[in-house]
């Protein structure tokens, strides 16, 4: 609940912010007001209200989406196994015991969601069980109930909706700016006939593909962060020799990561990309490369 207090009071400080600029901006540029109140909705709506969406339905998505199996009933002792271990490391950093699911996927993964510490979710991919031992798959297991203690889920949804707040509101203000200097131009022109509304749309359009690239960056490297975290909250729960152990063992991984997009920032393993920048995890070596570095 503090989070989304925290969500909800952030959101609203940046709309009432950019509400009181839009207006001193519009006003400098002569350009009408009567939208402003209409853009904010906006903004609120897609920007917080997408994000709470999308939160609140993850776990339901990537059950979907992965054919993600709940463990209701231990049918062996693998999945008993996995059940006490989760129980055992979710007492310990003191949330309620999340749903337990394995999925079928030949790469070594596995990911956490829920909308809050005390409802999450925690999958493995089969590929993952068929090639690590019990201890690399425990420290697999610590990295994910990490992630759960540690808010990431939601943390992430939150600045996702903070970004979103500012993509949409910045690129329409911008947009209004330059179509009303624009139209200027062309009003004082002889034959003008005005008219800026396409441009204004076009305007809009490009930056919300650049102001959403930069707004990715920003998401991109949170998660980045946040992976470091959850490595270091894994080694304390299962031990730093197993953590690196798992991570060494992802390194050999011959398969690339087959999770959807919607739920590939949430693995423990992430796809790859042509620039850091836009990827979800930290390179393995530096993940390792931090781990061995902690006393």
């Amino acid at each position: 609940m503090k989070r989304v207090f925290l969500f909800l009071l952030t959101n609203l400080a940046i709309l009432l912010v950019l509400g009181i600029a839009m207006n001193i901006i519009f006003s400098y540029f002569g350009i009408s007001k009567s939208g402003i109140g209409g853009l904010l909705v906006i903004a609120a709506v897609f920007g917080m209200g997408g994000s709470f969406i999308s939160l609140a339905m993850s776990k339901t998505m990537v059950k979907w989406s992965t054919g993600a199996q709940v463990i209701k009933q231990p049918r062996n002792s693998t999945e008993t196994w996995l059940i006490r271990t989760v129980h055992s490391q979710a007492e310990r950093v003191g949330i309620g015991m999340p749903e337990i699911a394995v999925y079928d996927s030949p790469d070594m993964n596995a990911f956490a969601t829920g909308m809050n510490r005390n409802n999450a979710l925690v999958a493995v991919s089969t590929g993952l069980m068929d090639q690590m031992d019990k201890n690399e798959v425990e420290a697999v297991l610590a990295h994910e109930v990490s992630h759960v203690a540690n808010g990431d889920m939601v943390t992430l949804s939150l600045i996702q909706g903070v970004v979103n707040t500012f993509v949409i509101v910045l690129a329409r203000v911008i947009g209004g700016v330059v179509d009303s200097m624009l139209s200027s131009r062309r009003d004082s022109d002889e034959g003008s006939s005005g008219g800026g509304g396409f441009y204004y749309y076009v305007i809009v359009f490009i930056l919300e593909m650049v102001f959403g690239v930069l707004a990715s960056i920003i998401v991109m490297w949170f998660s980045r962060h946040r992976e470091f975290h959850a490595d270091r909250g894994g080694a304390k729960l299962a031990g730093r020799r197993k953590m690196i152990a798992a991570l060494e063992r992802l390194r050999s991984d011959r398969f690339d990561v087959q999770l959807p997009q919607e739920v590939a920032t949430f693995g423990v393993s992430g796809r790859k990309s042509w620039s850091n920048i836009f990827m979800t995890h930290p390179p393995i070596e530096e993940r390792i490369a931090v781990l061995r570095s902690k006393k």
